[in-house]
């Protein structure tokens, strides 16, 4: 039993660690190669892709979508998706694809004359499934090594979590202190009564 419940802890807390890490906006360094934009069947990958474009028909089962193709410093290839999230999940309320996509063009550069950009995104690249990180903003930068600054915005949304979790977790404990263990020990009382009982006779 306890092996279960350790196996359960560390299932819910796994997937709260990957949800906040696909989730929460991160910063990559990348110099832009290319920019398209191409025809998308979407199959067991749709999950990972954001809503059609704000205004247009969401119904399809395929579409259009922008796509930014980067490297990194390190020499590694980086392709980005450059979807709006509208009103949907996860609330970037990001509706200037069409603008971003642009921008992103306008810093197209070479290998012999590079010019660096800070893409800020959410999610993961898996090849294997196609799936890309969605692109929100983009800014150039001085260099590969330019600071991708302190996120603040991670650290004042799991602050804010953590406290949420505390909160319910130290109700909970209260809740359970007050009005199961005193069940739970009346009834282990009983059972122990019940039992001294059924000795005694005998």
């Amino acid at each position: 039993m306890q092996y279960i419940k350790w196996a359960v802890i560390i299932v819910f807390w796994t997937v709260v660690v990957a949800f906040f890490h696909y989730t929460l906006p991160q910063r990559d360094i990348v110099r832009i190669t290319d920019t398209n934009e191409r025809r998308v069947d979407f199959g067991s990958n749709a999950f990972f892709y954001a809503q059609a474009d704000a205004g247009a028909d969401g119904t399809v089962p395929n579409r259009d979508v922008f796509f930014i193709q980067t490297v990194q410093a390190n020499g590694r290839p980086m392709v980005y998706r450059n979807e709006d999230t509208a009103w949907g999940w996860p609330l970037y309320f990001k509706f200037d694809s069409a603008n971003l996509q642009t921008e992103a063009s306008d810093f197209r550069s070479t290998s012999e004359a590079p010019k660096w950009v800070m893409i800020t995104h959410y999610g993961w690249r898996f090849e294997l499934n196609s799936i890309y990180p969605n692109a929100i903003a983009i800014r150039a930068v001085s260099g590969p090594d330019a600071s991708k600054g302190i996120p603040w915005v991670n650290g004042i949304i799991l602050f804010i979590v953590a406290a949420v979790f505390w909160a319910i977790w130290v109700r909970w404990r209260r809740f359970r202190e007050k009005r199961i263990d005193p069940q739970i020990e009346a009834m282990e009382d009983a059972i122990d009564e019940r039992r001294a009982r059924w000795f005694s006779r005998k």
